[in-house]
């Protein structure tokens, strides 16, 4: 069986030693090198799966050695060797091609965990086998199906976004990702994080601003049963819950400044507290964020952290908007109507029209709001064709546009004593008011959405939506 190969180069007799027997334990070889002209020399003689190097050596600095390894020898990973504290130069690192870093004293759980994400990245098996490139970016995960078409297109732009997203995905820096609402950025987090080392282990979103401010704490980083009022039991955090993983911290931007830095703490020294307990746990979590909002001017007005900013911020991806990429509106289109079809047994298709109508739209709300118009469109229009005057239009605020489109709501007062999320309030009055119909025509469809306002087709498709047939 062949086994894994490691270059190790620090000019430190204790830290090679140590670096040495930690990867022996694991059952990897390693070549070491005290300097760059040695580790050069070792490059052009042996493939090697990794590459640990010390920052500061005898003749040169390490990450040129990086740079080097990304021009020659692009399939091995390479993690730094970074002083305590000194993230500005592992932040440095990173940004030069490094897969992740390691700080000294060489915290050796730490050091096992990012080794064996690295190895995942080699186009070896245990068994010495090639791994198939197909193996080595995987697809969508299957919970994807309702999101997946915000990435279709054979556009330059979204083919340079995917082609960003591989490179990425074989990387653990933090990428912040921007880009408008709808456009899709938990889906591209998704993707690096399908593709890369960490697939097979928890992909963990979260919303910072669905937290409430006062339970921000015990989210993030768990609690001790009895460690406040109402904690009755030990709890893990997020951050314990993608130990392994990738933690997406969608809206970064919305995180009080009190919790910006209980974060920072927990990336940079890769642990977290939980409230209550006296020692810290280690945590190998890879961080992804993304905000719709212009993060670098709310550092600029002192509402976000400049450290927490460069720390998240060590990549940026910027998703683009559907205006930027209207030539993929056909298949968008296409693939959208085929999927509400697939779900509610009608079939429609776009005419030249609508198609021309979509093209020429600004779209503020994205392929989020590409899929509110069509689905809208499909349930009122009269025949298979959906044509212009079917899709209603409007350079207005995607929001209120895709509330608007259910004539059955105009009639029912809102209960605000309601404890319901929104969704299924509405859903609910929906449900009554298309039963109250029904009832009264004595369950004649026609005649029942007749008396909704509706086209007989829309019946149909929210009698299905709402299981009422």
């Amino acid at each position: 069986m062949e086994r894994y190969l490691a270059l190790i180069v620090d000019d430190e007799p204790d830290i090679l030693e140590l670096l040495e027997m930690t990867l022996a334990r694991m059952d990897i070889d390693c070549q070491s090198a005290a300097d760059l002209a040695s580790a050069h020399g070792l490059l052009e003689q042996h493939t090697f799966d990794l590459c640990l190097t010390d920052m500061r050596l005898p003749d040169g600095d390490g990450i040129d050695l990086v740079r080097h390894i990304q021009q020659n020898y692009a399939s091995t990973p390479v993690a730094m060797i970074t002083a305590h504290g000194n993230m500005e130069l592992a932040i440095n690192a990173l940004k030069a091609g490094a897969f992740d870093f390691v700080s000294k004293p060489v915290d050796l759980t730490l050091l096992r965990n990012l080794v064996n994400t690295a190895l995942k990245l080699s186009h070896k098996t245990a068994a010495g086998t090639e791994v198939k490139k197909s193996e080595l970016t995987t697809s969508v995960t299957p919970d994807l199906t309702d999101s997946d078409l915000q990435l279709l297109g054979e556009s330059e732009i979204m083919s340079q976004t995917r082609a960003t997203i591989n490179k990425l995905a074989r990387s653990q820096a933090p990428v912040y990702i921007s880009g408008e609402s709808g456009s899709g950025k938990e889906l591209v987090a998704r993707l690096i994080h399908d593709k890369g080392p960490r697939s097979e282990q928890p992909f963990v979103p979260v919303n910072c601003g669905a937290i409430p401010q006062d339970l921000m704490e015990s989210e993030f980083f768990g609690h001790k049963k009895g460690s406040f009022t109402g904690a009755v039991s030990d709890k893990a955090g997020l951050f314990q819950a993608a130990d392994g993983g990738t933690l997406f911290l969608d809206e970064v931007a919305e995180l009080p400044l009190h919790m910006q830095v209980k974060l920072l703490r927990a990336i940079q020294e890769k642990s977290v507290r939980p409230i209550g307990e006296q020692k810290e746990i280690s945590i190998d979590v890879r961080i992804l964020s993304a905000t719709h909002k212009d993060l670098a001017k709310l550092v600029s007005d002192g509402e976000f952290r400049q450290d927490l900013f460069y720390r998240i911020n060590v990549i940026e991806l910027k998703v683009p908007s559907l205006r930027q990429r209207c030539d993929d509106i056909p298949v968008l289109a296409n693939h959208i109507l085929q999927k509400l079809g697939a779900t509610t047994g009608i079939q429609a298709n776009l005419g030249n029209g609508a198609l021309s109508a979509l093209q020429g739209y600004s779209f503020p709300g994205n392929v989020r709001e590409l899929e509110n118009i069509l689905e809208r469109a499909m349930t009122l229009c009269e025949s298979d064709t959906i044509s212009a005057d079917d899709l209603q239009l409007r350079e207005t605020d995607p929001v209120a546009e895709s509330e608007s489109d259910n004539s059955l709501l105009q009639h029912a007062p809102l209960d605000t004593s309601s404890d319901l999320p929104l969704e299924d309030y509405l859903g609910n009055i929906e449900k009554d008011a298309i039963m109250q119909a029904l009832e009264k025509t004595r369950y004649n469809k026609t005649a029942a959405a007749k008396l909704l306002g509706i086209t007989f087709r829309a019946l149909r498709y929210k009698l299905k939506k709402l299981d009422l047939e």
